[in-house]
């Protein structure tokens, strides 16, 4: 019930008849996740060390998430909201394969009905999106299916008789995950400057840590400001998106540094960025990769403690996801239980 505890606390509106309801600030703030600015210089009193309340997220409004207003009302439902967890869960190659599933004229686009039966499947994958898969929240069922849900104006037209290409999708998808990073860094961004500071992206990488690792996590940060040569650093976007697409490619990198780690037992900068390069093709710089050693070379070694730094990238991505099951397999053993559609041989007959 992770996303319905989720959306209960950011959301801000209630209507007359008691249904709790997202404004587009709500939404952000919910799928966004951030600490205060450090050069906001805010006090907040009444909360955990490093606890995030609602009322944090420091940017303009995105007319972007309004896709997701299926009933153009300016609020967002819980139905609507699981709609665009489950678009942010999933995998673009995941999302690949149930197109080239469904795509039965294998023409590279679908129909809104088969749209509909992709978006259920890859529901079903998501733990939240299955435990929710009819809006069902606070003891009633809201109107209409999640699959109901925002965008299908937007890929289908307003009669529901257009195609959707493949490549129309992965880039709506592409820009999402965009959007929710430029919301991020503008966040972070709190005097315009085009940039943020060390500790604001060293903030953003801990921003998902458990609890019981944060305050020395930190600590870690805090110690950005005591070393002039990393105080002084200020990360632009690119940089910013660069490490952001690193951990949506978590797993072969994660691999990479374990394998390389057992092997010679120590793992430098110069290793962890020959890993992004040579494994998931992504330049770090060496501004980035200082950042993250400093808060993650726990003993000061030189010697970056890799598998607490995958942890928190891992948390961060499984507070959104919260995957039934891992890995291909899991994917495909979804395909083939799902009761709607049969066996996989039936889908693509």
């Amino acid at each position: 019930m992770f996303s319905l505890k989720v959306f209960e606390y950011f959301a801000s509106f209630r209507t007359p008849e008691g249904e709790i309801l997202m404004r587009p600030a709500d939404f952000m703030r919910a799928v966004v996740p951030v600490f205060p600015p450090s050069e906001s210089h805010l006090v907040r009193d009444g909360y955990l060390r490093g606890e995030r309340s609602p009322g944090e997220l420091r940017c303009d409004p995105s007319e972007f998430f309004m896709f997701f207003d299926m009933d153009n009302d300016g609020l967002i439902s819980f139905k609507e909201y699981i709609f665009c967890v489950t678009l942010l869960s999933i995998p673009e190659t995941s999302f690949l394969v149930a197109f080239k599933m469904f795509d039965i004229n294998n023409n590279g686009e679908i129909d809104k009905e088969e749209f509909k039966k992709v978006m259920a499947l890859m529901r079903a994958h998501n733990r939240q999106g299955a435990l929710h898969r009819d809006g069902l929240r606070f003891g009633f069922r809201t109107v209409g299916s999640v699959e109901n849900g925002g965008l299908l104006e937007h890929f289908f037209g307003k009669d529901g008789k257009a195609k959707l290409q493949h490549e129309k999708f992965f880039q709506f998808m592409r820009d999402l995950h965009d959007e929710l990073l430029k919301l991020e860094f503008a966040h972070y961004d709190y005097k315009l400057r085009g940039s943020i500071s060390a500790k604001d992206f060293a903030l953003s990488m801990v921003a998902s840590a458990d609890l019981s690792n944060l305050n020395r996590l930190l600590d870690r940060v805090d110690g950005l400001n005591k070393q002039s040569s990393l105080s002084d650093i200020r990360i632009t976007f690119e940089e910013f998106k660069s490490f952001a697409e690193l951990r949506r490619r978590l797993r072969p990198f994660a691999l990479a540094l374990s394998s390389y780690g057992k092997v010679n037992g120590l793992l430098t900068k110069t290793d962890f960025q020959r890993a992004a390069s040579n494994v998931c093709g992504i330049s770090l710089s060496k501004c980035v990769v200082e950042i993250i050693f400093h808060v993650f070379d726990m003993n000061d070694d030189g010697n970056l403690s890799s598998e607490e730094l995958v942890r928190v990238l891992q948390k961060r991505e499984r507070d959104i996801a919260q995957p039934m099951e891992s890995g291909i397999m899991g994917f495909f053993s979804c395909c083939c239980n799902h009761s709607n559609y049969g066996s996989i041989s039936g889908l693509l007959s």
